[in-house]
């Protein structure tokens, strides 16, 4: 099962991306209706609610008014929190029974608009943020909605920022113009992604070797390190003692193939063995056979653990080290040198592009890191050096 986080400020249109995903199959589990669910007359959930707001939160009917509600809740940061302390652990449990019933090929669209203020984004294999300017939401709640503007306005400094949103969005869908452009990119989000990552969590279908191609620094690498880095550390807690962005995406103006290179580090590769099963069914799919890194000084080669990730949009390499060889803090020490040194840094470069030039006519993966191998290898006693002239250590 493929868990995907829905989110977006209120208004952004969330409704029209989730309606166009359940038609292409998606099982869609809305935190909304949920909530409405667990205050419904009768709920302890509109009891405790009453408790808290008062009475005057009831309607006529004895259902939940609920804009005397939100006037009262999104009036204070305390209000906010009250209302969430009630709410949450009810909505949480009946979303729980939900996902419980959806098969075991299902794609679940958890619709939550509180994804980015709760911090639950790490629970899902991929988060996508629908968006749209602050007035073009302002014009849909207070138009068709009917919702008075100063109410509007609350909501909306209420809930997160546009940089909080996109720090944690796999996905950002610009919901700001005609609906027919955002239904083509769910259109092709659902076939081009969604569809076949689900397929390789599944399967536990490996990501084909990439070739040697090479591609300008990009700046927003860490932060799509930091998405990946996140759900690792939440699916290791406990196990891993630590969990680092390594290699060359990890050093700012070196060119790099554009896979994300991660690292989490152990005691022992019996730990890692205990949580291969959890990686691969959260995305990160382990592979087969034996993998190792480079003995520094001869002997025999140091074990790892290798995960690929499986999301056909962002590929991801997981090395699983174990401090019982030296190999994790080469890893963070080598990066850590190429970042203080830009002249090592910009020869790196030269080796890797010429050595991709070389190997680019016959995709030879093996041949470029191999070749690229040797010259890191040498490099590791420079960037000891520097490690003990500077006083540097993981």
């Amino acid at each position: 099962m493929l868990r995907v986080g829905l989110s977006g400020g209120i208004g952004a249109g969330k409704s029209t991306v989730a309606a166009r995903l359940v038609e292409h199959g998606a099982v869609h589990v809305d935190a909304d209706v949920i909530a409405r669910e667990v205050v419904e007359p009768g709920t302890d959930g509109l009891a405790k609610v009453v408790e808290a707001f008062g009475a005057d939160v009831l309607g006529a009917d004895g259902g939940l008014n609920r804009p005397a509600l939100a006037a009262k809740a999104f009036a204070d940061e305390e209000s906010r929190r009250r209302l969430n302390g009630i709410l949450h652990p009810l909505i949480g449990a009946r979303t729980a029974e939900r996902m419980a019933a959806v098969p075991p090929d299902g794609i679940v669209l958890h619709d939550v608009p509180l994804l980015v203020e709760g911090g639950y984004a790490p629970n899902y294999h991929l988060v996508l943020i629908v968006d749209a300017p602050v007035e073009t939401r302002l014009r849909r709640l207070t138009e068709l909605r009917g919702m008075p503007e100063e109410d509007a306005r609350a909501r909306i400094r209420a809930q997160a920022t546009d940089d909080q949103r996109r720090a944690v969005a796999d996905v950002w869908l610009d919901n700001s113009g005609p609906a027919d452009a955002v239904l083509a990119e769910v259109d092709r989000l659902w076939a081009d992604r969604l569809v076949p990552f689900e397929a390789n969590v599944r399967l536990r279908r490996p990501r084909p070797p990439m070739p040697p191609r090479l591609v300008p620094y990009d700046v927003t690498w860490p932060a799509q390190a930091a998405r990946a880095l996140a759900r690792l550390r939440l699916l290791t807690a406990g196990r891993a003692s630590r969990v680092d962005h390594i290699g060359s995406t990890s050093v700012p103006g070196l060119p790099a193939k554009d896979v994300l290179d991660l690292q989490v580090t152990v005691s022992t590769l019996a730990q890692a063995d205990e949580f291969a099963d959890v990686l691969s069914d959260a995305g990160f799919v382990r592979a087969a056979g034996d993998w190792w890194d480079d003995p520094q000084g001869g002997g025999d080669p140091w074990p790892k653990r290798f995960h690929y990730g499986a999301d056909p949009g962002r590929p991801v390499n997981v090395h699983v080290r174990s401090t019982a060889t030296p190999a994790w803090r080469l890893a963070l020490l080598f990066a850590a040198w190429l970042r203080a040194n830009p002249a090592e840094r910009d020869t790196y470069a030269r080796v890797k592009e010429d050595l991709a030039e070389a190997h680019g006519a016959d995709g030879s993966v093996d041949g470029y890191a191999e070749e690229k191998q040797t010259w890191v290898n040498a490099a590791f006693a420079r960037a000891e050096e520097w490690a003990g002239r500077t006083g540097w250590s993981a």
